[in-house]
């Protein structure tokens, strides 16, 4: 047995606004035209947001109006000073994806994982705080003491095969008013205890804003950037993470696009060969259209990778198959970008 531990940011974190924003960007480009080719990267701090990167689009977009947006939905005041500082995409890296050759948009390695934890073939300490992070945010617009703001961790006892046997100690820090701690933070640990039910684990001990007090959060707190959280915004550490992140990149990255699929292998692979977990690593090579490599490891060691995987992992049978050009980003933006 092991003490493991994993961790999730709310959808109010910068760095979560961050990638929201890229991504609400994102999907208002491919909304109007779905073939544009978008890296939107955001930074935020201290009254401003910064955004910058690529876009070569037909779209006529607004990115003040989107980004104040983003940041009410969220539940941040609008009064920022947001800079539009987006270019377009260098034709040198547009020869990768353009209509003739319909190549990877970059070089990269990504991963995929599955387990039979829960149904949906994720880690239960994942699914757990993925649960928490959307509680939270019906939460906190409902009752105006808790603020958009903070993150969790589960340090978990696990057996063979990583199965969660109890949860040692649930840190939780959040935003808020500090008016009637003893009151918020009794429902954040309710919640808590309403969520684990189901998953035959017990929780042994909470820490609650450990250092005493968090009111002051958001872009006051601290800086946000697009893509900090890859590790959250995959296998929040139970799995390998690829070499890019997912936020502001329309499907012909295939840091965003190798990933889903990857993931769609790992699930798929899983329950064809009756596996406990499974992981898969495509790698790229920018302007090719297949993967340069597919490997697969599982529980019962590492499977060869049948030939017409290659076929189906060619970036244009990935975008047409998992539907890339007609899917909300923003959405996988705010709490994981796998459920």
């Amino acid at each position: 047995m092991k003490l493991y531990s994993n961790e999730i940011v709310f959808r109010g974190h910068p760095d979560k606004v961050c990638d929201q924003i890229s991504d609400a960007i994102l999907d208002e480009c491919m909304r109007q035209d779905n073939n544009s080719r978008c890296g939107i990267e955001v930074v935020g701090g201290k009254g401003k947001i910064f955004i910058t990167g690529e876009i070569t689009t037909k779209a006529k977009i607004d990115v003040q109006a989107i980004t104040k947006r983003v940041l009410a939905d969220v539940g941040y005041s609008t009064d920022y000073e947001i800079i539009d500082n987006i270019g377009k995409q260098s034709p040198d890296i547009a020869l990768g994806t353009n209509n003739i050759v319909n190549g990877a948009g970059d070089n990269g390695m990504m991963f995929g994982y599955a387990c039979d934890d829960t149904e949906q073939m994720l880690p239960t300490a994942m699914v757990i705080l993925q649960e928490l992070s959307k509680r939270y945010d019906e939460l906190r617009k409902k009752d105006k003491r808790f603020l958009p703001d903070g993150k969790a961790q589960i340090t978990g006892l696990y057996g063979d095969n990583m199965k969660l046997l109890n949860i040692e100690t649930f840190t939780i820090c959040y935003q808020n008013t500090e008016e009637n701690r003893t009151e918020t933070d009794r429902i954040i640990m309710e919640i808590c205890l309403q969520i684990i039910q189901k998953y035959g684990v017990e929780i042994k001990r909470f820490i609650i804003n450990p250092t005493g007090k968090f009111k002051i959060g958001g872009f006051e707190g601290d800086a946000g950037l697009t893509g900090r959280k890859i590790v959250v915004d995959s296998y929040q550490s139970f799995a390998n993470v690829g070499g890019g992140a997912f936020s502001g990149k329309d499907p012909t990255k295939v840091d965003r696009s190798g990933a889903y699929k990857a993931r769609e292998m790992a699930k798929e692979i899983l329950q064809k060969c009756h596996l406990k977990w499974c992981e898969v690593q495509l790698s790229y090579a920018i302007g090719l259209e297949k993967p340069l490599a597919i490997y697969i490891d599982s529980d019962k060691g590492e499977l060869e990778p049948a030939e017409y995987l290659y076929e189906e992992c060619k970036l244009k049978n990935i975008i047409r198959d998992l539907k890339l050009k007609e899917k909300c980003y923003e959405e996988t933006a705010r709490f994981g970008h796998f459920q």
